[in-house]
Parts: C-alpha cells; structure tokens; sequence
C-alpha cells in the first residue's frame, strides 16, 4: 500500500479501518487508555484456563441427571457418537488444543501481526475466539465432539494465539520506562480470565439448565457474544506511538547495564541466536513446572491432606465416605483459586519488579525459590501444615504467572522492540510444549505412584516434588548462560529507519513526546480502567470467598 495521505478534515485518505495506519496516536492521547483495552482482551481470551468447568456437565449432556455411558466407547468413536454421552478425558483435549495452537498460532503470525499491527489482530482474535465457541455450542447441541474440538479447540486456539501476543509489542513501545509493569498489566488479565468467566460460567449454566438441557451451549452463546463486545471495544482501543516517540521528560538509560540493548535484531534473525534458545528453555522449564502443579492442585491438596481439612485429622483419603469427599473437593476448588489469584498478582508483581532488579535477576528468583519451596512442600505436608504448604504454591505460582509476564520484557531487553511481539509469539512455543509436558510428566510420575502401591498421602506426590525441583534447576542453569548478543546481529540505523519510515509518513507533524502520550490516570483513563476493574474485582471476591473454607 502506498503511503497515505492525510485529507483536509484531518481523515487518512486510502487507509482501511483496521490498518495499522490508522491507529497511529495523534497529540492529545493518553498512554494509559493502552492497558485497559489490552485487558480487555486478555480477561475474555483468559477463560481458556477456566473451561474445566464445562467438562463435567458436559459429560452428561444426554443422560442430564448422569452420564449415559459407553463401555466400549474410545476417543476416536466419541468424536462422532450421538448416543453416547462424553468423558471428561475426551473433553479435555480441548485444553491441550488450547494452548498446542495458542503456542504455534502466536509464532506463525506473529510477523504478520507485526505488520497489521494490534487492532486487525485483536479483531481477527475476537472473531476466532468468539466464533470457535460458537461453533463448539453448535457442537453441543448436534452432540460431535469433533466441532467442539474444530472450534472451541483450534479456531478458538488461534484466536488466543492473536489475543495473546496482540498488545505485546504495542504496550512496551508505549512504555520504554516501565516494559515489565506494561506487559504486567496486560498478561495479568490472562491468568484472570478464568476467575471471573469460571463463576460466569456457573451462574449461566444454573440459568439454562432444565429436565433437557445441561444449559452449557446457551451458556456458550451468551459468553461468547459478552466477549466479543469486550474484545472489540480493546481492539479499537488500541493505538500506536509515532516513530520515535518517547515518554514526555523520559531519556533511555545510558549504558545502565549491558543487559538492555537500543538496538534491533531482525526477526528473521532472532531464532538464529543462542539467547533465543536460552530464554526458550527459561520459559518452558518455569511453565511446566507450574502448569504441572494447576493440573494436579485440587486432588494433590485433597490426597494429602484428606480428612484434616474438614476437622477429621487422622482419617485419610481412602477412609472418606462419598459426602466427605465432596466437602474436601469443595474446598480444594478453592485452594485452586487462591492459586489463580497468586497467578494473576504475580504477573504483575513480579514485571513491575523486574523492571527495578532486571529481568535475569528476576528469573534467578522464580527458580532459586522454586526449588527451596518445591523441595520444601514434601516436609510441609508430612508436618500436616496447611498454611505453609498453601502458601509455598501460592508463591510458585505467583512466580510462574511472573515467568509469562516478564519475558517480553526480558524479550525486549536482549533483541529490541521493533519485532518484539513477532520473537514473543515464536517463543510461545515453549508454552505449546511445556502446556504437554508438563502435565504429562505429572501425572505419569503419579500414576507410577499409585500403581507401586504407594497410597493417597503425602508420599504419594514427594517424587513428583523434587522432579519439579530438577526442572527449575536446568531452568537456573539456562539462565545464566544468557548474555548480551554481538553486534552483528543487530540491524543497522538505515535498515531500522525503512521499517519505520511508513508510520513517520503517517505522522508528518509533531514528534518526540509533544503532546502524545500524557494525561495520566485522568476521567478518561480512569472509566476505562472500571469497565475492565469491576469486573475483575468481582473475580477477586468470588474467589476469596470460596477460599474462606480452607482455613475457617
């Protein structure tokens, strides 16, 4: 497309709706209207953590009150069966598609997002996300697994990959002062999308169900059209500085340390580079440490700790009868959301501070206190200490929600901002495949567990510990070995100049910080933060109020 010209009402001539042209920040924009709209997105796309909810109503979509079983029944045969209710492991391939094609969705487009930039992505990541969860109701409804799998699944999954990566690049070019708060502030709202679309889910699914119907597909309409207004008003929210633009008052940091670079590495470059490499190990070892204890936190809490969480200290898991069971599962179904809540605040906690103690610094905590508090939770729960045991995995949670939210930072710090958001998404490959191994690793080492006769308890998960423990200790070493990258990687002024020479053109009048960018927390910002706080907060309170069990 030729470069666009501006007209005389101020409209650019020859330029689309969602062109990154368009969305270029004029004098009078306000940064902080930035991060909302990138929550917005990230609250709905974050729901993906919370589709556990659906399984087990899903599993008896025919039968109602109880599943209308199949013995003969396998994973190929269930996704064409229409007699047949589903069983939850069915169900959950759901949640590897997720994340499987989250992960290769985010490092196919990446560059293309790059060049479309943030608003076509987050508009084509709302029609997929949306869309496939319409197609999955559909699914429920005609009774195929494999159209929930189609578009819950893959057309959904892509849609993560675009939302997910959308507000990356944007965020720490907005925020050159602050790239871990930024990224913090966004990525948060992934792991807080499920705190609130989870009890969402549940008030829908309590709404529409009757003597025929689980109500999960009208469930799957209403969130998928809430979340497509949400998501479309982020995606226009969106807007890009002009080339060259800094923070009003703000210089970059001369020669503050040999870990932040102001240069560029091409993106047909950076998987070239040995960094590259390290930082994909750094990522995935964190990831499938911490995804590993997500899959197992509401059984491992009530195998170990059984009877002793309803006042019954000396009755053990296999001693509970069906009714105790089902109080022990209900508190348990807290400590998982205590977890999400460590997970959401450690994303910003731990960006914001990384901005302060570096990122490497950052990364040497998550897995020097990783490996004390996984080496540690075995003593723990042999003591019967809930609070210390909660908390351990409230911290390695915190750390494993930081780990997501740093790394673009970290991304930014080693190869430049200008393809940031395109190096991050082929990163996601790392999450891809530690969202497999993880709890793949996991459960096996369990399973192996019980199948050597050792019994529900607090042995039952100590070997599972003290691999996790390993994992974040190649994960330490990985880190380390990261350093500053040679200067023949890094592109040179010119090269850097032809690919910011289009959004120049666009914004042939003021430059550097004059007039874009300030205003603050003012009315503006201020509204636009309530229509993505409230209903986080919500999120937050129904959470804290389910884990009041733990403990009372």
């Amino acid at each position: 497309m030729t470069a666009a010209e501006t007209r005389t009402d101020g409209a650019l001539a020859g330029v689309g709706l969602l062109d990154r042209e368009r969305i270029v920040a004029r004098p009078g924009f306000n940064r902080w209207l930035v991060p909302p709209a990138a929550l917005a997105i990230h609250l709905c796309i974050g729901m993906a953590y919370g589709f556990s909810v659906f399984w087990l109503p899903l599993s008896k979509s025919l039968g109602i009150t109880a599943s209308t079983a199949c013995p003969d029944l396998t994973l190929a045969s269930a996704l064409f069966t229409t007699t047949c209710d589903w069983r939850v492991a069915d169900l959950g391939w759901i949640y590897t598609l997720f994340f499987v094609l989250l992960g290769s969705s985010a490092a196919i487009w990446g560059g293309w997002l790059e060049r479309a930039g943030p608003r076509k992505a987050g508009v084509v990541s709302a029609c997929c996300w949306c869309g496939g969860i319409i197609l999955a109701a559909i699914g429920v409804i005609t009774h195929q697994l494999w159209l929930m799998w189609l578009g819950a699944g893959v057309i959904g999954g892509i849609g993560l990959g675009l939302g997910y990566i959308s507000p990356v690049s944007t965020l720490i070019k907005w925020f050159p002062d602050r790239r871990g708060m930024a990224t913090g502030m966004a990525i948060m709202g992934f792991g807080g999308g499920a705190m609130i679309g989870a009890p969402l889910a549940n008030l829908l699914m309590n709404t529409f169900k009757t003597d025929s119907s689980v109500g999960v597909w009208q469930t799957f309409i209403v969130m998928a059209v809430i979340y497509f207004v949400f998501m479309m008003g982020g995606a226009f929210g969106y807007r890009i500085p002009p080339a060259g633009w800094r923070p009003e008052g703000w210089t970059p940091p001369a020669a503050k340390s040999t870990m932040i670079t102001t240069k560029h590495v091409h993106l047909s470059n950076a998987h070239r580079t040995k960094q590259f490499w390290l930082i994909w190990a750094v990522l995935c070892l964190n990831v499938s440490a911490g995804i590993g204890v997500i899959g197992m936190a509401s059984p491992m809490l009530q195998e170990i700790f059984a009877g002793s969480l309803i006042g019954l200290p000396d009755v053990g898991f296999a001693q509970l009868d069906a009714g105790q069971k089902a109080s022990i599962a209900t508190i348990a179904a807290g400590f998982a959301g205590l977890l999400s809540l460590f997970n959401i605040g450690g994303r910003f906690f731990w960006a914001s501070l990384s901005d302060k103690i570096g990122r490497k610094n950052t990364y040497y905590c998550f897995f020097v206190l990783g490996i004390v508090l996984y080496a540690l939770a075995p003593t723990f729960a042999g003591m019967g200490n809930k609070a210390l045991f909660v908390l351990s995995f409230g911290i390695i949670l915190s750390m494993y929600g930081g780990g997501f939210a740093t790394i673009p930072a970290y991304l930014a710090d080693i190869f430049g901002t200008q393809f940031v958001g395109a190096i991050h998404g082929r990163l996601l490959t790392a999450w891809a495949t530690a969202g497999i191994v993880g709890p793949v690793v996991v459960n096996y080492i369990r399973e192996a567990q019980i199948a050597a006769g050792v019994a529900p308890g607090p042995t039952l998960y100590t070997g599972t510990m003290y691999i996790l423990a390993g994992m974040l200790a190649l994960g330490l070493i990985a880190n380390a070995l990261i350093r500053p990258l040679s200067d023949k990687w890094f592109m040179s002024d010119d090269e850097v100049a032809a690919l910011q020479a289009k959004s120049a053109a666009v914004n042939a009048g003021p430059t550097g910080s004059f007039g874009i960018g300030t205003g603050g927390l003012d009315a503006k910002a201020m509204l636009a933060w309530a229509v993505v706080g409230i209903p986080l907060l919500w999120g937050v309170w129904v959470t804290l109020r389910a884990t009041f069990a733990l403990f009372g």
